[in-house]
């Protein structure tokens, strides 16, 4: 294939210009410059294009922006993207990007404004592929590594077997230097296994040390869900016991833990140990006579600690008066991720019980605190109350919390150091043995036309809504509750339609569970307890047939809050009232009517409870007696006469003499006489009066008989029932499933088959307070093969298959509703793995297939992610669930992106699905359904129909906050038609993929620890120290490795001769050359196909982590068809990768460049990283390189003695910036 020729520029004659047509790219010679545009003419000043900035990265491609013109590093594959400068968005034409590859490095316009007249620098399109596969990491190594104790021997191994993520394993923790009281006893007893010691023995450790405040420094436990915290905690308090530290606060999630509290105390051998349940007790001081209470463990739930008696004492003043303010006991904070949203999202205020959790730390200073769960820092900002570890304040390098909130990037980083000083722990049961599985179940015909049914029934009734508000007086409080009420509503009724949907595969999963000879443990969050009870206070105790949630919610929305205009029945009777009364009343009950006369007092108003004319009289005559005038002026002629000689105006309360008026009075008239004008006005306004409450009457009753169509079309829909309910009577009912939750009652199936009865769960026999532990025994014995647990159940309580309890057979665990968030999630699933178990048991999570219902897995997968981060070292230790997290940032992006397209501000980043580029018509119809879609679950606003051109056209608003909410977005999801909903959340996520795709072909993607695979892997020389933490000696530490990850000819020739042994090989495998030469030379690789996509191995740095598709391979390589070229061109690779990199000599880093080269020397920061971070990440940014810039966390196990070290990998070229930066270094031993 012949090359296309560029075009050549022709002499140029003295004192002319050269200039590039952007349409032929011929080379034109100007002999006027003055006529050029300034922009021109600067950039053809000497031949030179705009000034190149700082930093130029020779792997991408240099281009300019339109707008501010500065040189961005552009990769390869990105094709839309900001200016990192102007912001402006940028587009790059890639029909145009692979003519460039092809030609001669002569520039042309990529992007819509004016590009250099400078040739570009040949880039290797290999060197971009090598470069993004290393920024990507090695293949991902084992997560979890089998745990000892480094440096305790005591005690024997634990039960089951105990894992650590690989990240923590290869930290060190520091020597211990405390002496157990207590451990001769525990030889004897064994009762703590040589893990829970260690965690004694570090705990106590830790608590000698005060932090630079003056407070003692807290120990965080954070074992997972099952291991034995409450026994180790129980270890603690006996050993605290026998240093004369009686007194010990508890603080937990349930009052009912009191008794586990009292077991793991009796096991440890601390039976003298008394447990005193605080919410038994009295407001009183605790140490008093009346109660008497010395010394012993005060138990308490974290409600308890911020409760107060009608007579205002608070529980936490009454905690603080006995423990004292020299108090230097255990302060145990168990299960303390309640008090996790001290530090809330943005717009929440903080919660009572996390404000005191850090209030209760404040008034004692002393107290040697515990910090105990397996879910306590699912992320940074759940960790505001631990403020006595240490890892902000005076003495760290964050000066406050806020400081110390950082990106997922450094979670890794936080666990590690914690352990590297001795003040964190985090083991966790090992999942050997478990299967986990998440299952899709579509909706059922049935389901699917009830849930298009609910779709349009709520968009219809949304509609009525606002028009019937439109009637309403009172504007905005009363339609600000109304819409805030509608969509809390919305959201609860189709996850609730969710729940339904997903109950016929959790029975089925379950009956096959039970025929396998197992058993099944369902978890749900709600159980529609607040809806039966509703529906019991309504229609009575027994009942056709379950109640169905959703329409009880539904019923509930309109029944309470549909805006009825005011009801004028009232004023109607009331009017008619003052009709029949004195026209003295009717005129006192309007102020607003003059009076005149010199000895008449101010109008007073009648209460209305005053109707008899009798009493009325006497007000009057008491009135007209407190004046001693007996005189009066004649309003008409003002001339003075007795009161007696002159009429008063009821109305108006004006005198006149019976001969002034017109026609004059012959007799003095009753007492109820009103003048002719007054009696005229009357007559008028009583008339305006009756039409305008014939008017109220009817909008009132139009408004009800549209209320009334409402509510009977609600009760006509086919909703599905109580999936609670529902899930257990199909599973045999109560006798047969255990129920441990919160709700008080529940519906049974009656005797005769026909309607169902509401009855308590509590019995004379069995009490509310213990009626989930009596459910819960009834499993463990085998009597109940089903359990059905909500988060009432979910913290404390143990389903596992115990080796001491009756039922041994394997738990399937199936989850019906995935819980709100990750730390309820861990609880949950927590429930049914544990020490000493016979079996692991089996986890089923069930999703639909509606895009919407996402939304809550979502939720959980994004704290997952981080839980695993934070808590266990590895992002990746978490359940596999982070397919499902949309609410990132990229999330954010990807969100604004779609709305702007459907809005058609910006161009749509990609075609939607079923839509095609060459078919504009099928975009444009998307477009409106999308548009129309929106609308209805009131995301657009401020609707507007065009006329005109735009006729039909619908335009309108999405307000800035819900711009980049995706909760949002995925909330009102769920209230659209199946089909559309499906279709609208994949135009999400694809363009979230593609803005995923650009960040990693960027360098710009988070991937978490970065495993660093090489075939020989070496320590080159001792560590450097330096830093050394003051409180605990940890280091951290510099490392250099050097790394071969090369692939010699005669391996990669032995694995292709092992695939062409098997008959089933494809006969694509084999060596592939580049179609492109660089410097003279192609590169290799060797490709073995599985499933339509290719691994790849090359020859400087062996297998590749990014599998490629047959049509990229088959445009960039092809296959070489003699053995003996592919054996030449591989060893020649394999050689000179030896000594540069991929770029060639000519490489702008020199030899601080590793991209594709097959030696290397890596440089990573081990040891305590967060007392160095802001120095470190201060040192990274002064690099040119933008892969430089990032923080990255890496791990690497040396190929000889197997040492594990993770920390920060520093770019050679980086580590004297980061040396000079930390000051100063010293080497040690190894």
């Amino acid at each position: 294939m012949v090359q296309p020729s560029v075009p050549q520029a022709p002499p140029m004659p003295p004192g002319s210009w050269q200039v590039r047509c952007a349409g032929c790219h011929w080379i034109l010679t100007c002999q006027l410059p003055q006529m050029l545009p300034p922009e021109l003419m600067a950039a053809s000043a000497g031949r030179r294009g705009p000034p190149q900035a700082q930093g130029i990265d020779p792997t991408k491609i240099q281009l300019p922006c339109a707008r501010c013109k500065a040189i961005l590093n552009v990769p390869h594959g990105l094709s839309r993207f900001n200016c990192p400068q102007c912001g402006v968005d940028l587009a790059v034409d890639l029909t145009k990007l692979h003519q460039y590859f092809s030609s001669a490095p002569v520039p042309f316009p990529l992007t819509p404004g004016m590009l250099p007249l400078e040739s570009l620098e040949e880039v290797n399109e290999v060197a971009v592929d090598v470069e993004r596969e290393e920024d990507e990491g090695g293949p991902v190594a084992d997560t979890f590594m089998d745990y000892r104790p480094a440096k305790l021997s005591m005690g024997d191994p634990h039960p089951d077997p105990i894992v650590e993520t690989s990240s923590l394993s290869a930290v060190q923790p520091p020597e211990p230097t405390y002496d157990l009281k207590i451990a001769k006893e525990l030889e004897i007893s064994k009762t703590l296994s040589s893990f829970q010691i260690e965690t004694t023995v570090y705990a106590c450790q830790r608590h000698l040390h005060h932090l630079p405040n003056g407070s003692r420094a807290a120990f965080f436990i954070g074992d997972g869900a099952g291991v034995g915290k409450g026994r180790t905690i129980a270890g603690l308090i006996w050993e605290n016991w026998q240093h004369e530290r009686h007194k010990a606060l508890w603080i937990s999630v349930g009052s009912d833990l009191k008794f586990d509290a009292r077991r793991d105390l009796d096991d440890v051998g601390a039976t003298t140990v008394e447990v005193h349940a605080l919410n038994k007790l009295p407001y009183s001081k605790l140490d008093s006579k009346a109660v008497g209470i010395k010394d012993g463990v005060i138990f308490l739930t974290y409600s308890s600690l911020i409760a107060s008696s009608d007579k205002g004492r608070s529980r936490l003043q009454q905690l603080l008066q006995w423990c004292g303010s020299e108090y230097d006991g255990l302060l145990i904070f168990d299960e303390c991720h309640k008090a996790k949203n001290l530090i809330p999202e943005t717009g929440s205020q903080p919660t009572r019980t996390g404000e005191a959790v850090l209030e209760i730390q404040a008034r004692l200073p002393e107290a040697r605190v515990i910090y105990c769960s397996a879910t306590g820092a699912s992320e940074p900002r759940n960790m505001g109350y631990m403020v006595r570890l240490g890892l902000w304040g005076a003495g760290t390098c964050f000066p406050k919390f806020h400081d110390f909130l950082g990106g997922v990037g450094a979670l890794e980083l936080v666990a590690m150091d914690m352990k590297a000083r001795g003040m964190y722990v985090c083991r966790t049961l090992s999942y050997k043995g478990a299967d986990f599985e998440v299952i899709e179940a579509p909706l059922e015909e049935k389901m699917m036309n009830m849930y298009n049914k609910a779709a349009e029934f709520w968009a219809e009734l949304r509609v009525e809504l606002l028009s019937a508000s439109a009637f309403l007086y009172e504007e905005k409080p009363t339609s600000n509750q109304l819409w805030r009420l509608y969509w809390a509503s919305h959201q609860r009724f189709f996850r609730h339609m969710c729940m339904s949907a997903k109950v016929p595969a959790v029975v089925r999963l379950a009956k096959q569970a039970l025929l396998e000879n197992k058993c099944a443990v369902i978890g749900l969050q709600s159980t529609g307890e607040a809806r039966t009870e509703e529906a019991v206070t309504k229609y009575g105790l027994e009942l056709d047939d379950f109640v169905s949630g959703p329409k009880e919610l539904l019923v509930k929305l309109v029944e309470e809050n549909y805006p009825l205009p005011p009801d004028p029945e009232p004023c109607q009777v009331n009017w008619d009232d003052c009709e029949k009364t004195p026209q003295k009343k009717r005129h006192l009950a309007s102020p607003s009517i003059p009076t005149k006369g010199r000895a008449r007092k101010a109008a007073k108003w009648v209460p209305p409870e005053i109707d008899s004319d009798e009493e009325l009289l006497m007000d009057s005559d008491f009135e007209s007696g407190e004046s001693d005038d007996e005189f009066q002026i004649c309003d008409f002629c003002n001339v003075e006469e007795e009161r007696k000689k002159l009429v008063r105006c009821s109305c108006c309360g004006q005198h006149f003499h019976p001969s002034c008026l017109v026609p004059p009075l012959l007799d003095l008239p009753s007492a109820n006489w009103s003048c002719h004008s007054c009696k005229e006005k009357t007559d008028e306004y009583l008339q305006a009066r009756h039409a305008y409450v014939a008017e109220m009457l009817k909008r009132y009753e139009a408004a009800k008989d549209r209320k009334l169509k409402i509510l009977e079309i609600i009760r006509s829909l086919d909703l599905p029932n109580n999936p609670l309910d529902d899930i257990i009577d199909q599973l045999g009912g109560p006798e047969n499933v255990a129920e441990i939750t919160g709700r008080r009652g529940m519906l049974v199936r009656a005797s005769g088959g026909k309607g169902v009865i509401y009855q308590a769960r509590s019995t004379k026999e069995v009490s509310m307070e213990m009626v989930n532990m009596h459910e819960k025994q009834l499993f463990m014995d085998g009597k109940k093969l089903v359990a059905v647990i909500s988060e009432a159940g979910s913290a404390g309580v143990s389903l596992h298959a115990d080796r001491r309890a009756i039922n041994q057979k394997r738990r399937v665990h199936i989850t019906l509703e995935l819980p709100w968030s990750a730390d309820r999630a861990i609880q949950q699933f927590g429930r049914s793995h544990r020490s000493n178990q016979a079996c692991a048991p089996e986890y089923r999570l069930i999703f639909t297939n509606l895009g919407g219902e996402r939304r809550f897995a979502s939720t959980v997968a994004k704290r997952l992610e981080t839980l695993g981060a934070l808590t266990q070292g590895d992002r990746r230790a978490g359940l596999s669930l982070s397919a499902y997290n949309y609410d990132c940032s990229y999330g954010k992006k990807a969100l604004v992106m779609m709305y702007k397209g459907i809005m058609e501000q910006d161009p749509l980043p990609i075609a939607p699905p079923g839509c095609s580029p060459e078919k504009p018509a099928s975009i444009q119809e998307f477009l409106i359904k999308a548009k129309a879609a929106l609308i209805s679950v009131g995301v657009v606003r401020d609707t507007i129909i065009g006329s005109g051109k735009d006729i039909g056209k619908l335009s309108g608003r999405i307000v800035d906050s819900d711009m980049h909410d995706v909760g949002r977005f995925l909330n009102r999801l769920l209230g659209l038609p199946p089909y559309f909903q499906n279709r609208l959340f994949e135009f999400f996520t694809n363009i979230l993929d593609l803005l995923i795709s650009n960040a990693r072909k960027e360098g710009q993607f988070d991937f978490g620890i970065v495993d660093i695979k090489a075939n020989v892997i070496e320590l080159r020389g001792p560590p450097k120290t330096v830093h050394v933490d003051q409180m605990t000696g940890a280091p951290t530490m510099l490392f250099t490795f050097t790394v071969d990850r090369g692939m010699t000819w005669e391996f990669a020739k032995s694995l292709l001769d092992e695939r062409q042994k098997d008959e089933a090989g494809s006969a694509n495998n084999g060596f592939y050359e580049s179609r492109r030469e660089w410097m003279g030379r192609r590169h290799f690789v060797l490709a073995f196909e599985r499933y339509y996509v290719f691994k790849i191995f090359r020859p400087a740095v062996g297998e590749a982590l990014r599998e490629m598709p047959y049509s990229e391979l088959k445009s960039k390589y092809r296959k070489v068809s003699s053995i003996e070229n592919a054996h030449a061109g591989w060893q020649d690779e394999y050689d000179i990768s030896c000594r540069q990199c991929m770029h060639g000599p000519k490489c702008r880093l020199a030899g601080y460049c590793t991209v594709g080269r097959r030696l290397q020397e890596v440089n990573v920061l081990g040891g305590l990283i967060l007392p160095v971070w802001g120095t470190i990440e201060k040192a990274l940014s002064k690099q040119s390189r933008q892969s430089h810039k990032r923080i990255r966390v890496v791990r690497l196990e040396t190929t000889v003695d197997h040492k594990r070290v993770v920390g920060l990998l520093i770019p050679n070229a980086a580590v004297e910036a980061v040396l000079q930066d930390l000051s100063w270094v010293e080497e040690i031993d190894d």
